[in-house]
């Protein structure tokens, strides 16, 4: 039995671990795209799925049908509202690698816990309504993705089968998407069609839309590359503007606040101006320390903890940058 665990454990191992994201505006259906995934994945224990149909039954968000979504909404705040707030996480693997899943929500008021689950991502899903098209929170969420460097994005445009699987209504969204991507500066989207209540499209090919001849997300899924640790260096980056999104804030004693996260991009050093997004207020970073001790400057993709000069109020989900260059996309 202990070989054989052993064995799994090795396989396992030797796969590429792709880290991935849903975002998007609120009700756009992530958690149940996510839920849709792991269950036809089959990656759903007996008494998860007797458990998910006890509470579809207790909170009646989707009638008389189990709602997948209660398998990432965990908090019972989350199952009374339907809908996400906090970044839940889920691991599963197929035979051609491993994944984890960050499931995010799309309310307004929670975008900086978008932010944190972006912040270790090397793909992000981008979730769109069928019937309602592209959001302000889309928009926002694309473009959070674009400053912490995600260049991996699957604009899946969901609820398909509440316009009855109409072509041309996909088309102009996906054509609409496509213009604010290239103004934004994103590059490679790949765009489909789903159904993350039916599952067309999502592990398994849907007849209801024979039109649409591409991947599915699953085959997407498998096809991207894995990025280096969530944040790969590319060239250039060091030169961009800071981006530095904050993931923990270390409180290891009563005289000590610092703000750790992996640089997205730029560089920062000691001395440096800052601003916090999004509430704008700066300071002076005084000290920036990494695993091996204090150093003066850091670059992309290094992991650092910051102590600034002023007291700030920062929490996880905050993005520090450069105010010279907050605002340069190059």
């Amino acid at each position: 039995m202990t070989t054989d665990i052993e064995a799994l454990l090795a396989a396992r191992a030797q796969k590429d671990l792709l880290r991935f994201i849903t975002c998007g505006s609120v009700d756009d259906g992530k958690s149940t795209l996510i839920g849709r995934l792991l269950f036809d994945a089959k990656h759903i224990f007996e008494d998860q799925l007797a458990s998910v149909d006890r509470d579809s039954k207790k909170w009646g968000t989707t009638g008389e049908a189990m709602d997948l979504a209660l398998l990432v909404d965990g908090l019972q705040s989350e199952r009374e509202q339907g809908i996400t707030i906090d970044v839940a996480y889920r691991f599963f693997a197929t035979p051609a690698r491993t994944f984890i899943i960050a499931d995010t929500p799309g309310h307004e008021q929670y975008t900086r816990n978008m932010a944190t689950g972006a912040s270790t991502a090397d793909l992000a899903i981008i979730l769109v309504d069928a019937r309602k098209g592209m959001q302000t929170q889309t928009q926002r969420h694309s473009f959070i993705c674009s400053l912490l460097g995600i260049e991996q994005i699957v604009l899946a445009v969901n609820k398909m089968d509440l316009i009855d699987y109409d072509q041309a209504r996909y088309q102009a969204i996906v054509d609409d998407y496509m213009q604010f991507a290239t103004e934004l500066g994103l590059k490679g989207v790949q765009t489909l069609p789903v159904s993350a209540l039916t599952g067309d499209h999502v592990v398994q090919r849907g007849e209801a839309m024979d039109w649409y001849e591409g991947p599915t997300l699953m085959e997407l899924l498998e096809a991207a590359r894995p990025g280096d640790m969530g944040y790969p260096v590319k060239p250039g980056q060091a030169q961009r503007g800071l981006r530095l999104p904050i993931q923990y804030v270390n409180r290891q004693r009563s005289d000590f606040r610092g703000f750790a996260g992996s640089l997205a991009a730029g560089t920062v050093m000691v001395g440096q101006a800052i601003e916090v997004l999004p509430s704008h207020r700066q300071s002076v970073v005084e000290r920036i320390l990494t695993p091996q001790g204090d150093v003066q400057q850091a670059g992309p993709g290094e992991a650092v903890t910051l102590t600034l000069a002023d007291e700030i109020d920062i929490s996880r989900g905050d993005v520090l940058v450069d105010p010279t260059k907050k605002t340069s996309r190059s």
